[in-house]
Order: C-alpha cells, then sequence, then structure tokens
C-alpha cells in the first residue's frame, strides 16, 4: 500500500497543455475516481502515473518515492485496461500468471498466487479455458485477477466497464468495490460516467479541459459543488440551472418570479436546483409547462420549460406521476437544495 502524491503536474503535446498545474494527494488505501468528460484529461493522467506517459514539469511520489523517472515495471503499480488485454493464445491460469513468471518467480508461489486470486473472483473453474470462452464480465474478472497476483502497492483502473452492458456494469461496480475494500490497496479508478463514480470512490476528483474542478466525497460534491461545471456533471439526471436576480431581500427568476433565499450578494446569478429537490406545490414560484413525462416505475420524470422562457427543467418525483403535455405544474425548492452561483466567474455563493 502506498500514499500517491501529484504535485504541479503539466502535460503538454507540442503547444497543446493537456493538464494544467495538476495537484492532489490519494491516501494510503484509500479508492479514488478520477471523472470528466471525454478529453478532459484523465487517462492521460492515469498513464502518467503507470510511467506509459512522460511527464512535462511537476512529481509523482508514490509511497514517498518520487518516480518521475522510473520505467512502469519498477512502480510496482499493476493496470487493468478496458480492453482487457488478455494473451488470447494463453488460457486463464497462464494469463493470470505471466506477469509473475517473466519475473522469475517461482512456479510454485505462481500457482499459488493464481489460485488465491482466482478465489477471490469466483473465476477457479476458468482456470484452463481461454479467453475466447468467456463472457464479458469473466474476462474482466481474469484482468483484475492478473493485477491481483503482483500484490503491487496500487491499482490503476482504465475505464474497465466500459464495454459490460448496463446490467453487468452494475455488478462488476459492486465487485470491484468489494475487492479494493478486502485488498485494501491504494486504487485510482478512471470513468467518464458520474453514476460509476458517485457509487465507487471514497473520493472523487473531477477534470475539465486538465483542471481540476473539485475533489471531494461523493456527498461533498453532490450538496456543495464549487463550480457551475461540477454542480451539472455530478447528479444523474443534471442540476436544472435558471438565470436570476439576487436582492437583499430575494432572488428574482429570468421570468420575474421570486423565491426565498438568504444570500448576502447583490447581482446577476446563476441559482441551481436538482430535478428530484423540486417539490410539486400548487403556491410555488416555479413553474414548469410540461413536455413529456418519463414513467421509471418507482418514480417520474417530468420534462418541461420553465413559464415564459426556453430554459428546459427536469423534476423528479417519487411513484407514477401522470400530467398532460401543455400542462402548467407549479413547484417549489427547500431553502438549501438551491444552489447560488455567480455566472461570471462560474464559482459557488454562500
Amino acid at each position: 500500500m502506498a500514499t500517491i502524491k501529484l504535485e504541479n503536474l503539466i502535460k503538454t503535446y507540442g503547444d497543446v497543455e493537456v493538464l494544467h498545474n495538476l495537484n492532489g494527494e490519494i491516501e494510503d488505501g484509500e479508492f479514488v475516481v478520477v471523472v470528466g468528460p471525454s478529453g478532459c484529461g484523465k487517462s492521460t493522467l492515469l498513464r502518467m502515473i503507470a510511467g506509459l506517459e512522460k511527464i512535462t514539469s511537476g512529481e509523482i511520489s508514490i509511497g514517498n518515492k518520487i518516480v518521475n523517472d522510473l520505467e512502469p515495471a519498477d512502480r510496482d503499480i499493476a493496470m487493468v485496461f478496458q480492453n482487457y488485454a488478455l494473451y488470447p493464445h494463453m488460457s486463464v491460469r497462464q494469463n493470470m500468471g505471466y506477469g509473475l513468471k517473466i519475473r522469475k518467480i517461482e512456479k510454485q508461489e505462481i500457482e499459488r498466487r493464481v489460485h488465491e486470486a482466482a478465489e477471490i473472483l469466483g473465476i477457479n473453474e476458468y482456470l484452463d479455458r481461454k479467453p475466447r470462452q468467456l463472457s464479458g464480465g469473466q474476462r474482466q474478472r481474469v484482468a483484475m485477477g492478473r493485477a491481483i497476483v503482483r500484490d503491487p502497492q496500487v491499482f490503476l483502473f482504465d475505464e474497465p466497464l466500459s464495454n459490460l452492458d448496463a446490467k453487468l456494469r452494475v455488478q462488476m461496480r459492486l465487485e470491484i468495490r468489494k475487492l479494493q475494500k478486502r485488498l485494501n490497496v491504494t486504487s485510482i479508478y478512471v470513468t467518464h460516467d458520474q453514476v460509476e463514480a458517485m457509487t465507487l470512490g471514497d473520493r472523487l476528483m473531477v477534470l475539465n479541459n486538465g483542471v481540476v474542478e473539485q475533489f471531494g466525497t461523493p456527498i461533498e460534491l453532490y450538496d456543495k459543488p464549487k463550480t457551475i461545471f461540477v454542480a451539472g456533471f455530478i447528479g444523474s439526471p443534471a442540476m436544472n440551472f435558471i438565470p436570476a436576480e439576487c436582492t437583499e431581500k430575494n432572488i428574482s427568476l429570468c421570468n420575474g418570479k421570486k423565491i426565498e433565499k438568504n444570500i448576502k450578494y447583490k447581482g446577476k446569478i446563476l441559482i441551481g436546483i436538482r430535478p428530484e429537490h423540486l417539490e410539486e406545490d400548487k403556491k410555488g414560484n416555479i413553474k414548469i409547462v410540461i413536455q413529456m413525462v418519463e414513467q421509471l416505475g418507482s418514480n417520474s420524470l417530468l420534462h418541461g420549460i420553465l413559464e415564459d422562457t426556453n430554459i428546459e427543467i427536469v423534476a423528479s418525483l417519487s411513484g407514477h406521476v401522470t400530467a398532460k403535455a401543455g400542462s402548467i405544474v407549479s413547484f417549489s425548492a427547500k431553502e438549501p437544495n438551491i444552489h447560488v452561483f455567480n455566472p461570471e466567474t462560474d464559482k459557488r455563493l454562500g
């Protein structure tokens, strides 16, 4: 196990700067998820930690040892890729033990580690099969088994579930989390799926255009997003945003309706309210012209636009809700669930 420190990391390709002065510390035994949209630099960051990409400037340390100039094989890490990277001509047993074999570990020790990992992952019965004889989920278990047998200081996961179907992804992410808890190995997991990030990580590092927007627990990011980007990226369905103006007593929405919010600020603002925090209220001033209703079983999503505007709003209500297209439904939100942002700086207010 090891602490990972990222200090003032910069990565450039020619004149293009991909990562901008990135800092962060992953604690010993912690599971950190790096999340963000495609092209934000998350996979580049993971490959820099692994030693597969050179660092333009800054330092990476693993277990109090600076690893900038170390080869990947000397960093005591194990990486799980999204395409499994299994040798098709080798059996599961051979795939899992190959890394140990080339390190000239004794045959008996390799066999012991392979069987131990196979037992943990529930793939004992597949040890003599070839990868082509396995399902996607089974192949991913083999890829994780190959990482486990190395007994590394750090696990690195590069979108390992992206090739699996939705149901299997849910199952596998639970297995990965239980596995990491059991082994207690420092882990960094890259994904663009914010639901996956919220369910897996002890902490989340949200990247946007090579910049860390926020680094904190899933609940911190959900309850108190620091920027408009984090507020809109974390949560499903995404947060609703409404332009408004702040006065001494209340907030005036862009359509002239007033809502109460105690905040010491005057001027143009952007308020954010999550769909699940909109409450049906006949006296509410957040009036939505309904366009469509999605029935999801346990809850319903009401899609529409804010009255007298073209601003799209989604409300999530529990149970089965019926509302005709064109009808107007009134909502309100409790004060703690109304987020206020400065549209010029993109930063949270209050």
